[in-house]
């Protein structure tokens, strides 16, 4: 039983992790390597295996450092079966299908720029048609219902507590007479959270390879987030401004709207319109419509029960068209845009970004983790001086982040999830899915609570079990 880390390692973007048994091969997740343009072509394009060698897919959850390559993985040979949630096929049938959209029209731009260069052209990553052909293999399952997914392999699906249809997944492997239980965390969420349920920490685990995000810090108390977003907002409508919201379209839309809602529902603020500004967003919210057995039971009743609409309540408008999202630079009046993405690297925030900048007015909230050298990092650091579309900007606008909305657990998060199984039974530690200062961190915290064997894998590290 062998693992290799070939991506998610000692970075935060591009998961990807190889496990072999009975010379049967499983592939822990598929993501995109995101970052600087120059080093993310070739990074992705290239497998370290023959993707036709692959037995099977297992995907925790729709997010793109997770699931976004998946494509080219079958563009490139891999024909059998991709293992998800039922919720987290729905999401990836939206968001694989618009990620092939994004590296057709990436290429088309980068390919004039070639052409005027007398270079030859690029093909794109993948296409609309790769990721239609991906999408045939996905096969939905059931939280806690074991799946043999190989010869030799079972995997179990827990909840995360990170987005809809989020997962945690616990192999149980046989190799001869051998036999070991390996965990993998996903992307392990916050307890208390709204909509979502709290992540399951699995239990008797060999080993566990675990995300590590926020494995250095503490989230701030979030018991009041309510109070400290009703500032913000109330701050920028008493300046006459916008207020400005990067967000990732799966995940944190929706609990940014449910937030919103409450605080005008208890007339916290006034109903000054909230524009959902993202396709995505817009119809990753109809999936969460189609998934309340994802919910915990506030939101259940809520919107089961109650038939509440928390997601697109009145005064909240999704914005489909490119059209009606133009005219959004021509409102004067206050108003909150929440709009992708989150790392404010592309789509439609990166228009609103270059047009609201520099009016002191406006208010930028930034509302959880943005990776190293993206838009959003830099500004949150303070550069008072970024290039939006290779144009420079002043940030003259408020810069808040408030850190309350991040769907990542924090350390204490982790080492609860991690602690479901004690020092005694759980023999290996690999951390992943983290920058290397919070991977360490989170080790030393580790090892004081009593495990011995904690790694911190570089990219193509293998183990054995």
């Amino acid at each position: 039983m062998k693992i290799q880390f070939l991506g998610g390692a000692q970075t935060v973007t591009g998961s990807q992790y190889l496990v072999t048994v009975n010379d049967h091969k499983i592939l822990l997740e598929c993501g995109l390597f995101q970052g600087r343009r120059s080093e993310t072509y070739e990074k992705n394009l290239n497998f370290e295996f023959d993707p036709a060698d692959v037995d099977a897919v297992l995907l925790s959850h729709a997010h793109i450092d997770h699931s976004g390559n998946l494509p080219n993985l079958h563009k490139n040979g891999f024909k059998k079966h991709i293992y998800a949630t039922a919720a987290t096929v729905d999401l990836c049938q939206l968001m694989l299908r618009d990620s092939g959209y994004l590296h057709e029209k990436d290429v088309e731009w980068i390919n004039k720029n070639r052409a005027s260069k007398h270079e030859e052209p690029i093909e794109p990553l993948y296409t609309i048609e790769d990721a239609e052909a991906a999408l045939r293999l996905f096969v939905g399952v059931q939280y806690h219902r074991p799946i043999e997914v190989a010869p030799g392999v079972t995997a179990t699906f827990n909840d995360a507590g990170h987005i809809l249809g989020s997962a945690s997944i616990v192999l149980d492997l046989k190799e001869g007479r051998k036999t070991r239980r390996l965990g993998f965390s996903g992307d392990v969420g916050r307890k208390d959270m709204p909509i979502i349920r709290d992540p399951e920490p699995p239990t008797d685990l060999d080993a566990l390879i675990m995300e590590s995000t926020y494995g250095d810090r503490e989230h701030a108390d979030d018991s009041g987030a309510l109070d400290e977003l009703a500032d913000v907002v109330l701050r920028t409508i008493k300046k006459g401004g916008k207020l400005i919201i990067p967000a990732f379209a799966v995940g944190r839309t929706q609990r940014l709207v449910y937030s919103l809602h409450e605080l005008r529902k208890k007339s916290r603020i006034p109903k000054i319109p909230v524009f959902v500004d993202s396709p995505m967003a817009c119809n990753a919210t109809d999936v969460y419509r189609s998934h309340p057995e994802c919910f915990d039971r506030e939101a259940y009743f809520r919107f089961v029960r109650d038939t509440e609409d928390v997601f697109t309540p009145p005064g909240f408008t999704c914005v489909r068209k490119a059209a009606a999202s133009k005219k959004l630079n021509f409102l004067t009046d206050p108003h909150i845009i929440v709009a992708a993405s989150g790392m404010a690297e592309g789509g439609r925030i990166l228009h609103h970004l270059k047009n609201n900048l520099e009016d002191e007015r406006n208010t930028l909230l930034f509302v959880g983790f943005a990776a190293e050298h993206t838009l959003a990092r830099r500004i949150m650091d303070g550069e008072k001086e970024v290039k939006v579309f290779g144009e420079k900007y002043n940030v003259e606008c408020d810069v808040v982040t408030m850190p309350y909305f991040s769907a990542h657990g924090d350390r204490d998060d982790l080492i609860e999830f991690l602690t479901g199984t004690p020092p005694k039974t759980l023999k290996k530690v690999f951390l992943v899915h983290g920058e290397k200062s919070q991977q360490f961190a989170l080790k030393e915290r580790i090892e004081e609570k009593g495990y011995k064997q904690v790694r911190v894998p570089a990219r193509l590290d293998s183990f054995s079990l």
